[in-house]
């Protein structure tokens, strides 16, 4: 590959056939969030991005639970790190904390690869921020989601507030963040909050993974495109985002892709594109 994996302590990284698999690999924590885990999440997306033949990503989670969320560790030694004799600079070491931790979770929006969730068993708090934060997400029977932060007296801070909204109903998003309340798969399918609920996690992990496999079999090169564009749109006017997908046509419609799609077509065999 053009690129080495990185060693990481918190996740296990692998690579097969354009797939990337970024496993949470603390399971005997129930894949609390810890402070490397943070930082190694984003080196992993980081990593995906970069690396040409990764086309698509799937982000699951090892053990009996996709993450409990943050580590309560790193939370009650958060007081003592930001501590200094001002509080105006003990208040800026704990914004520029939040702002970093907010940093690792939209690195897996800002990795242009398509990226799965595939959650099974607990997902609270911090957890829901990451997979918000994911462009699909899949569900076994067992999975449980809470917007738990409100419980230990917080507004959430690393995303969920403001892109849960964008995926189901406001008003829906609204009573999780208020109320804390466990949502069962069934019910989170229902509303919207994942595309597909499977019976089992063994299930789940063969069923991504062939969703996986169908996207990587696409043009990279449109896929990355097809992705620019949604996120696009999620926050500016139709308008713009015609005007922005017009312009990232004049270049990208002219690529090898779209000749290989359409050969392809007439041979009557599956297409091969270039990473």
């Amino acid at each position: 590959m053009s690129d080495n994996i990185p060693a990481l302590q918190t996740l296990i990284l692998s690579h097969e056939s354009g797939v990337a698999r970024v496993a949470l690999n603390r399971p005997d924590k129930l894949n609390a969030l810890n402070e490397s885990m943070w930082r190694e999440l984003r080196d992993a997306f980081a990593w995906a991005d970069r690396t040409p033949e990764v086309r698509v990503v799937v982000l699951h989670g090892n053990g009996r639970a996709f993450s409990t969320g943050i580590d309560l560790a790193m939370m009650a030694g958060l007081r003592e790190r930001v501590s200094h004799a001002d509080l105006a600079r003990s208040q800026e070491l704990l914004r520029h904390l939040i702002l970093d931790l907010q940093d690792c979770v939209s690195s897996i929006e800002r990795c242009r690869k398509p990226v799965l969730a595939a959650i099974h068993g607990p997902c609270i708090g911090g957890a829901v921020d990451i997979i918000s934060a994911c462009d699909m997400r899949y569900a076994s029977e067992n999975a449980v989601f809470s917007v738990r932060e409100i419980d230990i007296g917080m507004a959430a801070d690393v995303g969920t507030l403001q892109r849960l909204p964008r995926i189901i109903p406001d008003g829906i998003a609204r009573e999780l963040a208020y109320t804390g309340r466990n949502v069962l798969a069934a019910e989170a399918a229902a509303f919207g909050l994942v595309n597909r609920v499977f019976e089992t996690p063994e299930t789940l992990q063969q069923g991504v993974a062939e969703i996986a496999a169908a996207i990587a079999a696409k043009s990279p090169l449109a896929v990355r495109g097809t992705k620019e564009m949604l996120k696009y749109g999620r926050d500016h006017s139709i308008e713009d985002g015609l005007r922005y997908v017009a312009s990232w046509n004049a270049s990208a419609l002219l690529s090898e892709d779209l000749q290989e799609s359409a050969l392809a077509m007439m041979q009557k065999r599956p297409p091969r594109y270039r990473d």
